[in-house]
Parts: C-alpha cells; structure tokens; sequence
C-alpha cells in the first residue's frame, strides 16, 4: 500500500514546476545505495555493481514523461561522450508502464542507458525520487554528486569531471 501511495504522490509531483538541479532528493555528497532493482525481464540487478568501481549516471524516467522526453538528447549525446567511462542507467518509475510498453519505447527511441524496471519501488525509495526526469550522478567513489529535475539539465561538467583521471 506505502509503494501505491508513494507513487501517486509522485505522480502528483510531476504537475509542479521543474526542480532545478541539487534542490531536492538524495542530497548532494550521500553515498549512493547500491539496492537491487530489476531488469525489464524481473532479473535482480545489483547497483553496488558500479557503485564504487566507475561514475553511474542514473535517470529516473517514464515513456509518458514530457520532461524525460525533453532530457532525452542531452542523455543521448552524454552516452555517446562519456559511455565508455559512466554506467548510464535509466531507471523506469512503473507507474502506468509495462515491461512491454517500456520495451516498445526503448526500441523506437534508443536512450542508450541500460534499462532497469524498479516495480518495487526499491530505488525510488532509496534515492528519495522527487519526479521523473529525475538524473543523479555517482563519482567512482560512490558518493552523489549531482541531482536535478527537468528537461533543460546540465550535467555535461560534472560528467566531465567524474571521468578525469
């Protein structure tokens, strides 16, 4: 019942204005859980994988969300930037979605982040979701150092810092 609960209320969440970056969620300089979400197959997979081994790049997303759609070339030119250096990792919220229909979006519109499918609610609750759209980068250390919300994020530079030698 919580989940259902905590879901709606970030359905709610995503008529307000766009947060802008650090202003909400897991704050700036917590270590990153590393919980367990699955993939669009029900397949458990562990975030403490790349956590603490290489900078994660982790979107929290839906196919009906308009600010995601917004995010999605700057995800797009990121991934092909720095996806050799960042674990992009696209986390759908399961609200309204289906492994099918997350599958059929992923198929026509590419992101190019590894996809993960939280029905649980497990990294939702963990990295304090604020909406959708939601970004947070890890630093190879594990700790976050960036969030924001919004179609118009930059995080070209942190990017470009957590990958500096």
């Amino acid at each position: 019942m919580k989940f259902w609960l905590m879901l709606g209320a970030l359905t709610l969440l995503l008529t307000v204005a766009p947060v802008h970056a650090q202003e909400s969620g897991i704050p700036v300089g917590s270590p990153a859980p590393a919980v367990q979400v699955n993939d669009l197959n029900g397949h458990p997979v562990s975030l403490s994988s790349y956590i603490g081994k290489k900078p994660v790049f982790l979107e929290f997303w839906a196919t009906w969300c308009e600010l995601c759609e917004q995010l999605l070339p700057k995800v797009r030119q990121a991934v092909a930037q720095y996806g050799n250096q960042v674990e992009f990792l696209g986390v759908n919220v399961t609200v309204n979605q289906t492994p099918a229909k997350v599958q059929r979006y992923l198929d026509k519109n590419r992101p190019g982040f590894q996809p993960l499918y939280d029905d649980q609610g497990t990294s939702i609750r963990a990295y304090q979701v604020p909406s959708t759209s939601y970004v947070v980068i890890v630093d190879r250390t594990g700790k976050v150092v960036y969030t924001g919300t919004g179609g118009t994020q930059n995080f070209d530079t942190v990017l470009r810092r957590v990958t500096r030698g």
